[in-house]
Parts: C-alpha cells; structure tokens; sequence
C-alpha cells in the first residue's frame, strides 16, 4: 500500500515541459509512481482541477535564525516553499565566536527580540541544534564570507594578512566539510564590503573542491551595477565555480534599463563557459538594516563602534557628507532613492514609526532626516527598511530571462509573536503566490511551467540537489497542489503579515504540512548536506 496518492491532478514537472493528467504514489517519503495508480493508499488526496509541482526551492533566504524561532516556518511552507537556502548575502549563523555572538546580540533584531541562545560554533553544532528541534521545511545552508571575516579579522577595513587569509580558508573548509552548498558574499555590508576580489577568489578556490557555488549581494545594483556584475563573473572564472548573482536588480531611475546589459553579459559569460546565474523577488522595493545606508568606515570595529561615531557630531557631519556625496569606492543608496522612499519596518525605540518614510517623520519631529536617522540607530542599531527604487518593467525583464530563478531574499515569519511585528518586506509571504497569480496568470509575463521551473528545478540543479526539484519516480516527494485560477499574494507593505492563497496542499518528504490551508504543525524537514548529496 502507498503512504499517499496524489489522485488526477494536472503535473507540473519542473522541468519546463507542459502540464500532463497523472496520479502520483508516495512512499517512504519519495515519489513511487507517477502515472495511472490502482493500488490503495493510506492517504488519497483529490487532486482534481488542481495542479501538481515539486515544492519550490527558496535559493535565496535569510531564516538562519527565525527557523529557530518558529520552526513551523509558516511564512514561507504556505506559499510553497518547501526548502530554505540560508546564509546569503555574506552572512551565516556559523561559524560563531565569542566577539560575533557579541555583535549578533546588539544588531541583530531577531536575536535581540527572541534572546536566541547562540550556543554553537561550527557550521555542524548550529546543524545539530536545527535536527534536534525540527523543522517543516527542507535547509540547505551557505557559508557567509562576511562571518567568516569577521570571526578572523573583526570589522576591520583593510585586506588580511597571510597568516589570516590562511584562518579564513580552513573556516571556509570546515563549513564545506559540515554540508555548506557554499560561499555567500555581501559586498555592500560589512566587513564583506572590505574584502578585494582576489580575496573572494581564493576563497572560492576553497569551496570549488567541495563542488559548492558562489552566491553573491553583489558590490552596487545601481550605477556601478555593470562592474559588479563583472567581478562576480571573475571570481567565477578565475575559482572555476558557479556563480549565482543575488536577488539581481537595478535601482535608481536614471539607471532603469541596465538589466538588459547585464543579463547580456551573464549570457555572455555563459558562452565562453562560466557557470552564472541569478535570483530575484517580484517587488519594486528592497530591504535591509538602516545602518547599511551608512558609509563603510563606519562600521570598522563593530556594532559598539558604529554607536560611539554616531554619537560624535564631527563623524555625523562626515557621514552626512559622504551619504550626499558618495565616496570613490562606495555609492551611497541615496543616489538610488531618496528619504521619502525609505519606509521602517522595523524600530523596536519608535514603534510607531513602522510603515511610515524617513522624510515624513523628520519633517514631523522637526528635524533633518540625517540626524533622525542617527539618533534612531543610537537607541537600535538593528532597524530594518523598505526602499522603493525599481522599475516594473525591469523587474518582468529579468523574470523572463532563462538563467533567473526565483527567491524570496526573505525570512520565515507568522502573523504573531516576535516574527509578526513590524512591517516587514510582502516578499516574506508573497513571494510565489505574486509570481503565479500576478505575472503568471494575469500578466502573461512567463508561462505557469516556465515559473515553476524557475522556483523548482533550476535551483535544484543550481544546488546540487540530485533528488529534489522535479515530479519522477525516485525523487524525494517535496510537492506542492495550486489552484492556478486563484493562487495570489494577500501581503502588502502596509499590511504584510497576511499569507497567500491558493496553495491547497504542501509535502515536505511525503508528509503533508498544509492541507487545504492548514499547518499540521508536522516537522519533518531535512537539514541537507552537499557533501551528502554528491555521494548520493
């Protein structure tokens, strides 16, 4: 008898081919059969006028800590999600010393509003805690470039030495050892916005033997987004390692369009035989701390540091300028959006401020929108914001591309408790829904099968996931039921914390986790490892 039947629902396969009537056949946790089934199952599922796609593949997230959190990760299971790739963007949540848990624990809001005990060091120890309490959904981790500099080297800004860059590599080894896919990079973030590209390079060398890839917030996604998109290729080239440009983008009116000469030059790169790719979210706006609108020589140091120069009046005068001016390394967000485009959504000092633009508030508090922002991050140096700087068309443009595949650049939250306060980026819940209802079914901006390729097998290939990311027999039974004629996104940066709808059923491993609507609260997710899936 097989554990659950999957009964005439029109498959998706993930591969991009056109949608087919079969019934599916689960057992042990992986697909059995696919076609006409006869036999008995413990559990049929009436799939009729719904269509069938293996569980989508978050390849871009930021969970590391509010999986441990909530491991429901609700957010993020009800659009679909069915495997989390954490530690982007140059930050992971290990390797850990005593100094980062320090900085963890004064600007990191999650950290600070759950008192999460950061009881672990290596890649493997924060492994075993995920194993230990569960999780729904699927994770496959990276190692971020930006820890693993800030465990050698602090928030130093200057390039390491010998005997540093030799401690960086075994750090980035032992993360490769434990099951990292590989090494994420924030070249707009500290300390990863210090690092010289050779230094990202010899670093890669290091998780190229492991078979791992390269994933990188590249250094601007504005002005100087075509040199960023170069040096990604670089690495890429000179490491020998695949390439995955994150969430990519182009912000700044007078820079719209860009996107189409990047995408050439991935392509391009492509055919001389670089493996690059890119992921992106289907939103206008992007999201971060708003210490990162500050210059990098602020941040040297740490946290503490940051706070002692916001303090000093001759440093905010100097921050104000090089934020107005730009400096020779370093474009200032400002060039891309102004104050008035730069929404809180999350201020733990000034709750009230949440949903609402930095020009708006200081103009209310009769103040310069500098000093607003400086006083902010003197009482929380972990406020979150929203920045509307993208243009729609742009956005569609790189959706159509082949070598787009879909994240979220989100976290795994719920509508209560820490995870549902504030007014976090809809992407965190919308992300999936908004492609398959808004582009997908109204827009006709890419096909349904074309979409789900993009959110399925491709970053499974992308990965290195060998037995996930397509409807076959032998695959993991990771799989998805949508109702295509009314799968849609309800999160709105006014009212975030609302989830989808449309997804009717959710498996993680052959067990349903949402069923019509519901979590089971069933933890059955897998902490996966690269290591492991290459001997698979």
């Amino acid at each position: 008898m097989l554990d659950v039947i999957l009964k005439g629902g029109s498959v998706v396969s993930g591969a991009g081919n056109p949608w087919y009537k079969a019934d599916i056949g689960i057992k042990d946790g992986r697909i059995a059969k696919v076609g006409r089934i006869t036999e008995e199952g413990e559990k049929v599922i009436n799939a009729d006028k719904l269509f069938v796609c293996p569980g989508f593949i978050d390849v871009h997230s930021h969970s590391d800590f509010s999986l441990l959190i909530n491991p429901l990760a609700e957010s993020k299971i009800r659009q679909g999600v069915t495997t989390e790739v954490i530690g982007n963007c140059g930050n992971s949540a290990a390797p850990l010393n005593d100094d980062v848990k320090d900085n963890l624990r004064k600007s990191n809001s999650l950290v600070i509003e759950a008192g999460i005990d950061l009881n672990w060091i290596t890649m493997r120890d924060y492994f075993n805690r995920l194993r230990y309490q569960g999780v729904a959904l699927n994770v496959a981790a990276l190692v971020g470039h930006g820890t693993i500099r800030a465990n050698v080297m602090g928030f130093e800004k200057r390039p390491p030495r010998k005997s540093e860059m030799e401690d960086m590599k075994a750090m980035t080894k032992r993360a490769m050892e434990d099951g990292a896919f590989g090494l994420s990079s924030g070249l707009i973030y500290p300390p990863s916005c210090y690092a010289s590209t050779n230094e990202l390079t010899e670093l890669s060398r290091v998780v190229t033997k492991f078979g791992g890839i390269y994933t990188s917030h590249i250094r601007g996604e504005g002005e100087t987004l075509l040199d960023s998109v170069k040096e990604a290729i670089t690495i890429g080239n000179e490491a020998v390692i695949p390439v995955e440009i994150s969430h990519h983008k182009i912000m700044g009116k007078a820079n719209w369009g860009l996107v189409n000469e990047s995408l050439k030059m991935i392509k391009d790169a492509r055919d001389k035989g670089v493996d690059v790719t890119c992921d992106a979210y289907p939103y206008v706006a992007s999201s971060f701390s708003l210490r990162a609108m500050l210059p990098p020589w602020t941040h040297q140091g740490g946290v503490d540091q940051l706070v002692n120069r916001l303090k000093n009046s001759e440093d905010r005068m100097r921050m104000e300028r090089d934020m107005l001016n730009g400096l020779p390394d370093w474009s200032s967000p400002l060039s891309v959006a102004d104050w008035g485009n730069t929404i809180i959504t999350g201020c733990r000092s000034h709750e009230e401020y949440e949903g609402r633009n930095i020009a708006e508030i200081a103009q209310e508090s009769e103040v310069t929108p500098f000093k607003l922002t400086f006083d902010l991050l003197v009482d929380d140096p972990s406020i979150s914001i929203v920045r509307f700087s993208m243009n729609e068309e742009d956005v569609q443009t790189v959706m159509r591309s082949p070598y787009m595949m879909v994240g979220t650049d989100g976290y795994s939250l719920a509508p209560y408790g820490v995870l549902g306060k504030g007014k976090p980026h809809p992407r965190n819940y919308g992300t999936y829904p908004r492609i398959l209802g808004r582009y997908v079914r109204e827009k006709h901006t890419i096909t349904f099968e074309e979409a789900v390729r993009k959110m399925s097998s491709l970053p499974a290939l992308k990965l290195g996931l060998k037995s996930r990311g397509l409807i076959l027999p032998g695959m993991f039974a990771d799989i998805i039921l949508v109702d295509r004629k009314n799968v849609l996104d309800n999160a709105t940066f006014s009212e975030p914390h609302q989830y989808p709808e449309g997804i009717e059923y959710v498996l993680v491993n052959g067990k349903v986790i949402i069923e019509r609507g519901k979590h089971t609260r069933t933890l059955v997710g897998e902490v996966l490892n690269l290591q492991a899936e290459i001997l698979a």
